[in-house]
Formats: C-alpha cells, sequence, structure tokens
C-alpha cells in the first residue's frame, strides 16, 4: 500500500472564475473584500521586475524552516498539514464510540487503533511475515515466479512487473488490462545507473547497507552477500526500464497484445500461468504492454539471476512493503532510509499523522465522506462549479483566437473542449468498502487484506461498464488533476481553501490561485500528452500535420527554457520530463488571465493595499508556489518528478505571460523580461 504504482492522473493546479461574495458583518454591512496577498512575506529589497518568486515570498524564504518531519515545505504542504488533525479528530471520535461491525466507521476505528497499538507490535516482530517468508523461502525452482508476481501484485508488495485494470486508452469505453514496469527499491533507474555522480553513489551504498540490515532483522543468515545480489538484481531491472520521459508518450506506451503472443514480446516466461494466477486471462484475451523491451529485459534477468537471489529480492520487497507496519526496529529503519537519505528529513511524524496516512491509505473514500459532512461547506461546491464554466468558457474564446492553429484543428479542439467534464468537492457515489475485512490487532495483515481489497475491485472492471462516478483521489485531497480517458477535471474539497481559494478576498487574487488552478487541468487535455487524445478519451490524432508541427515548436521551446533552471547546483530541471506541466502552468495561467479580465466587465479592479487587481492576479498565482525543500528531496524531484520546482513554476510561468509585464512594468533591462518575439504563448 505504501509504494504503489504510479498514478495514470496527471497532477495541476485550480483557478476560481466569478463573483466572490464577502462575508456578512451584521453591525457594519457587508466587509469589504481583502486583498488575499500575504504582504508580510513581500522582500522589499527585490524587485518583482528581477524576480518575481523572491520579491513575493522573500521574507517567508527567510525566515520559514522546513519541520523536521517533512521533506519540503510551503503552501500544499501547510495546508496537508492543518488538514491532518482534522482528520485525526474524526478517527478518534470514532475511537471512543461504537459502530455496527462492519461498517465504515468501524473499520477505520479498528484500523488506526491497529497501528496505534505500539506494544503489540513490538511482541509481533517480523512473526505476522512468516506465513509469506516460508513460501519465498520454500521455492523449489523459477516456475514459481509467475504465481508469485501475482500474488506479490494482489497484496501491495512491488514486483518486477506489475499488472493492473484501466480503461483502453483506444477504445475508452472499455476497460483493459495493462502490464507496466516495476519492482525497483530507489525512486529511479538512475539512481542506479549514474555512476558519476556522487551524490546518488551515496544513497546506492546506503541502500546497500539499507537492504542488509533488514534482511538480517527478519533473520536472513546471508544477508551481507544477498544484499549484494539483490541490488545487482534491481541494477539489472533498471537498465531494461525505460525512462520517465520515454513514459511520458502515451502512444508508445499503448501496445495491445494478445495474451496468447505475449511470448513474441519477452519469451521464456510462463505468461499464460501468469496472467490465469493474477485473474486477467479469465476475463480477456489480449493486454497492454507499456514497455515491451522492459518485458524482454525481465526475462533475461530472471534467467541470469540464480534461484537464491531471487528469493531475496522477493524477500525484500516483502520487508520493504511490511517495515512500516511491523515493529519499531523495522520501522526506524524504513524512515531512516527512504525519508532520511533519501528525502532528507531529520525526524519521523508523530505516530498518529503515521495513523491517519494508514487509515487513508486502505480506506480513503471513507473517511474523506466523514471530512467533507464536516469540513465542506455546500456553497464551496456551488462557487466552483461556477468558476469551472467561466474558466472554461474563457478557454472557448481562446481557442478561436489562436494564430498558429487552422480552422480543421480547431473545430476539433473545440469538439473536445464541449465534451469535457469536471468534478468537485467530493463522490456523488461513495466507494463501497463492504468486501474489505479488518482484524482488530492485525497491521500487517490488514494492510495486505486492504491491498488485496483494492486488487480485486480493479480487476472488477474487466468486462464491467466504464464507472464515470469514480473518483482518483479522495476529497482530502490538497491536489485536482485531469484523466484523458474520462476527459474530466477533478477538484477534491481540500485544495478549496486558501491560499487557493479565499471567500474574503477580491477576485483577483482567487482568479489567480484556484482559477489557474483550473485553467491548468483543462490545460492537461491540450498539453503535449493530453492533445493525443480526443473528447471521448482515445488516442487519435487530430490534428493537421502543420498545426501538430506548429504545436511540437512551442513545446520544444518550452522543454529549452526549462531545462536552463537549476534548484541545485548539477541538478537542471528535466524540460522533457516536466513539458506537461509546464504547458498546464502557462496555458492555465494565460486563460485565468483572460477570464479575470472579462470579469470586471470593462471596469478598473479595486486597488487593494496599494496592489492592482493585475498585480494582486499574478500575485496569487506566486504565492502558491511559496516553498523550501531539503537538498535530497530536491534531487528526488528533478530525477522522478513531472513537476518543475516551485520558484520555476512562478517565474518560469509569469515571464511568458503579456499582461505580467503590464502589471509590474517589466521592461528591458530587467531580469525577469523576455523580448516578445521569444516568449512562449501556446493556448
Amino acid at each position: 500500500m505504501k509504494r504503489t504504482l504510479l498514478s495514470t492522473l496527471v497532477l495541476g493546479l485550480m483557478v476560481a472564475h466569478g463573483a466572490v461574495q464577502a462575508h456578512e458583518d451584521h453591525d457594519h454591512g457587508p466587509a469589504a473584500p481583502i486583498s488575499g496577498i500575504d504582504t508580510q512575506y513581500i522582500d522589499a529589497g527585490v524587485r518583482p521586475q528581477d524576480d518575481f518568486f523572491h520579491h513575493l515570498n522573500g521574507e517567508w524564504l527567510k525566515t520559514a524552516r522546513i519541520p523536521d518531519d517533512k521533506s519540503s515545505w510551503g503552501s500544499f504542504a501547510k495546508l496537508r498539514d492543518d488538514t491532518l488533525p482534522q482528520l485525526r479528530a474524526i478517527i478518534e471520535d470514532l475511537a471512543k464510540g461504537k459502530h455496527k461491525a462492519g461498517t465504515n466507521e468501524q473499520k477505520i476505528a479498528d484500523l488506526y487503533a491497529s497501528y496505534m497499538n505500539e506494544a503489540a507490535l513490538e511482541k509481533l516482530g517480523v512473526k505476522p511475515l512468516v506465513g509469506e517468508l516460508a513460501a519465498i523461502r520454500t521455492i523449489k525452482d523459477k516456475k514459481a515466479l509467475p504465481g508469485l508476481i501475482a500474488h506479490f501484485n494482489r497484496i501491495g508488495v512491488a514486483a518486477p512487473y506489475a499488472v493492473y485494470v484501466s480503461q483502453d486508452a483506444r477504445a475508452s469505453s472499455k476497460y483493459a488490462a495493462y502490464i507496466t514496469q516495476s519492482g525497483l527499491g530507489l525512486p529511479d533507474r538512475d539512481y542506479y545507473l549514474k555512476k558519476d555522480d556522487a551524490r546518488l553513489s551515496g544513497i546506492r551504498d546506503k541502500y546497500l547497507a539499507h537492504v542488509e540490515r533488514v534482511l538480517a532483522l527478519a533473520g536472513n543468515k546471508n544477508a551481507a552477500a544477498n544484499a549484494k545480489a539483490i541490488l545487482a538484481f534491481e541494477t539489472a531491472l533498471a537498465e531494461a526500464q525505460w525512462t520517465k520521459v520515454d513514459n511520458r508518450d502515451p502512444v508508445k506506451r499503448y501496445n495491445k497484445t494478445d495474451i496468447a503472443r505475449l511470448a513474441e514480446v519477452a519469451p521464456g516466461y510462463d505468461w499464460n500461468g501468469a496472467l490465469g494466477k493474477a485473474g486477467v486471462a479469465a476475463k480477456t484475451d489480449y493486454v497492454i504492454v507499456n514497455q515491451p523491451s522492459y518485458l524482454a529485459g525481465f526475462v533475461k534477468a530472471v534467467d541470469a539471476a540464480d534461484l537464491a537471489t531471487l528469493q531475496a529480492y522477493f524477500e525484500w520487497q516483502l520487508l520493504r512493503e511490511a517495515s512500516p507496519y511491523l515493529s519499531k526496529a523495522f520501522a526506524d529503519a524504513d524512515f531512516a532510509f527512504y525519508e532520511g537519505v533519501v528525502s532528507g528529513v531529520a525526524a519521523q511524524p508523530p505516530r498518529w499523522k503515521r495513523g491517519v496516512g494508514v487509515v487513508e491509505g486502505a480506506i480513503g473514500e471513507g473517511l474523506g465522506q466523514l471530512y467533507v459532512a464536516r469540513h465542506f461547506p455546500a456553497d464551496r461546491k456551488a462557487r466552483m462549479e461556477q468558476l469551472v464554466k467561466n474558466l472554461m468558457a474563457s478557454y472557448k474564446d481562446s481557442i478561436d483566437g489562436l494564430d498558429w492553429m487552422g480552422p480543421e484543428t480547431k473545430r476539433e479542439a473545440q469538439a473536445k473542449l464541449a465534451k469535457f467534464s469536471y468534478k468537485i468537492g467530493y463522490p456523488n457515489k461513495w466507494r463501497d468498502y463492504g468486501a474489505l475485512a479488518l482484524t482488530p490487532g492485525d497491521l500487517a495483515g490488514n494492510m495486505r487484506r486492504a491491498a488485496t481489497f483494492a486488487y480485486n475491485r480493479n480487476l472488477a472492471k474487466l468486462g464491467a461498464p466504464v464507472d464515470r462516478e469514480e473518483w482518483g483521489m479522495t476529497p482530502q485531497t490538497v491536489n485536482a488533476y485531469y484523466r484523458s480517458t474520462t476527459n474530466e477535471i477533478v477538484f477534491p474539497a481540500a485544495i478549496l481553501q486558501p491560499p487557493f481559494f479565499d471567500a474574503r478576498a477580491d477576485d483577483a487574487v482567487n482568479y489567480g490561485a484556484i482559477g489557474a488552478v483550473i485553467g491548468h487541468e483543462i490545460s492537461h487535455g491540450f498539453d503535449d500528452k493530453g492533445s493525443q487524445s480526443d473528447g471521448d478519451g482515445n488516442l487519435r490524432d487530430w490534428w493537421t500535420q502543420a498545426d501538430r508541427a506548429n504545436f511540437k515548436a512551442k513545446a520544444d521551446a518550452l522543454t529549452k527554457q526549462y531545462d536552463g533552471y537549476s534548484p541545485l547546483p548539477g541538478y537542471n530541471v528535466n524540460g522533457a520530463l516536466t513539458l506537461g506541466e509546464n504547458i498546464a502552468d502557462n496555458s492555465g495561467l494565460a486563460i485565468a488571465y483572460k477570464a479575470y479580465k472579462l470579469s470586471l466587465g470593462g471596469k478598473p479592479a479595486p486597488v487593494i493595499d496599494k496592489l492592482t487587481g493585475e498585480q494582486r492576479f499574478y500575485m496569487g498565482f506566486g504565492q502558491v508556489w511559496r516553498s523550501k525543500m531539503r537538498e535530497e528531496q530536491q534531487i528526488k524531484q528533478v530525477k522522478t518528478d513531472p513537476h518543475s520546482p516551485g520558484q520555476f513554476r512562478a517565474n518560469g510561468t509569469v515571464v511568458n505571460q503579456p499582461g505580467f509585464y503590464e502589471a509590474f512594468g517589466v521592461k528591458e533591462g530587467d531580469k525577469m523580461y523576455v523580448a516578445p518575439e521569444k516568449r512562449i504563448v501556446i493556448w
């Protein structure tokens, strides 16, 4: 449950559009709207024309301290941290009451209690894994691997490949089974393969020591030798894996293959048996292989490894997944490496925070239903619905006005936009956890059962109608997303709070913050990936050749722009990896600005805190990206995250916005100045 498959969702930001109602003061009438800008954090010694991000957030950057239990800190992290006590209060209130057996309330209370009972976990040690470890250690030959991997997929433990069910990307009205690469214990293939990077080499050395320590804790008598063999095997997998940039290409990842012909893709492996035990073969005769060359490389790595190495590898993956749910020695070792070494975190979060995370991972939507009832005002959803409609209208006008796109492609783009759907706050239909059976006092078992419940629920989609009511995030998630196969944008309840959305504030800051988030998510439908799918969610090339070439030229320029940013010496942003998010940031902010200007109806915006409406709009956007990050986490981010670091999401976006130059009087000679012909304006 802890380190699961890469989500198929696209992360994004939101934008609020439309009138924001002031709170009523019954003694003095309606309260005057506030600016919504944290002016106390402005560094007057830095000009916005030279460094917008540091001008706006400079005093905060000088004084803010990343909490010891965090790898980074900023607007997102603080809002998430503010949500945790609310969730804790809900859970602990449940623990005080009596609930009918089998209800979500009882399951939440029991799971949390099983995590918080540290004394019981200490007595158990590694005993909760005895049966699983014995099954691995008694394997007689490699013929058992397809069944073992299918079992690991089912119980939420990483294996060299994973099987999952999602919509068929070329036939989105039905579900299909997918096979994708997996199975590494480090965050990315670069951590294994970059031999000339001293930092990554150091992490690799500490990983080796960590694997040895955990194996020894579990009673492995050849822990040192096995750790070296595991690292060598994972390195072989890493060499075969596709890069994160390659994995961004939805067409390249779509390889529909008959199950009977998988042996041609990766010979020498019992794919029929593997997919039979995975529960897939009985429901479909084809799968979609994300990385065909990797599967061939995986089989070669298995052939080259001896049985003892493979047993050690699967034992390690089981222990890696289960460590946070075992005794203190295992949990501390897991934290020390994955949070301490890899991300630079100094101290574990309080146990209650980790317990809330466990509940969210297993019964997240059940907890979310209770969160919404207590913390999400109904009027906030209605206001957001209007904002989304206004941003959609702005996008429609923007497409019509594009000078680089011809009429044929514009018609297709408008047809796709017209088919967008949106979800706000929480699902209309809540997830049914009736089949999830939890046992009080059996934490590790509960986590395996929760993973199995999720796997079985996912598998059951094969052959069933597509569930368009399903959510990919819980309501308490501080985030938003676009999903291409359903052509939908989704905004969970928890992000609809300051600094993203402030009901007390003047429109400008809300358009710049939540408005840009809405625009960002809409733009994902038209970024370099999303633009390859049509309004029905199917991969289809709906562009003329000339228009696609024009779009690619702009995307290539944006890639080059972000390639030039470096949050740490020697570690540049990967412009190709972050391209989709950078397109969404730039396009979303542009659309939100147009919507804000239209909302003024030709009238000037009020000046608040000596700031014009246009200035507050861009500042609303920039303060969302206020953040600090530990160096270790920063390296991890540039290696694995499709989002650029916060300072470049702010500065890298506004330098391409003509309105920013007008709002702050940016001119030639200023450090933020980019000549008009070099500004990258897409949507």
